[in-house]
């Protein structure tokens, strides 16, 4: 059998293509490493950004120009981020669809990280942010209908990447 990695990060930018995307914001994090060789092998518009709120000003001047953004991150991101998303993104209706890696969850090293892991699918939850847990590669299937939602519905919707997705066997 394959080793999951490069599949799954295949996987994850065709339902990112395949959903209409067609500008990609990230700030870099070492479990989406190969999300982004995969975006920059594809030559897809990519933009790296040095901190989350600069990702969410891009979106939302992408979305004002008629654009699909998303932005790819780490978890730890939504909390340097949520004036950006709650006072812009969300008040004036920008599409943007949030990827992130679910740093601090089952499996992790770094006790730092834990605690925003554990906080952030609540946070969600309580900014009224849809978001889906993507823990196993069959989880990728509906990921492509679920961003395009955020597109067409001009709202924003979060996934969460865990460390697990890229651990299985495919």
């Amino acid at each position: 059998m394959m080793r999951g990695g490069a599949v799954v990060d295949s996987m994850l930018v065709n339902a990112i293509e395949a959903a209409g995307t067609d500008i990609i914001m990230s700030v870099p994090c070492n479990m989406i490493a190969g999300i982004l060789d995969e975006i920059q092998r594809r030559q897809l518009k990519h933009i790296p950004v040095s901190r989350e709120e600069e990702g969410v000003g891009i979106a939302a001047g992408a979305a004002l120009a008629g654009k699909k953004p998303l932005l790819l991150m780490q978890n730890s991101g939504l909390g340097n981020s949520i004036n950006a998303i709650l006072s812009l993104t969300k008040l004036y209706r920008f599409p943007l669809f949030l990827m992130m890696s679910h740093r601090g969850s089952i499996g992790e090293k770094i006790s730092a990280q834990i605690p925003m892991g554990q906080a952030v699918p609540v946070m969600l939850s309580s900014l009224g942010i849809k978001h889906k847990s993507i823990t196993h590669p069959d989880g990728i299937a509906d990921l492509e209908a679920f961003i395009g939602k955020a597109f067409t519905d001009c709202c924003l919707h979060a996934a969460l990447l865990s460390r697990e997705l890229w651990s299985e066997e495919i």
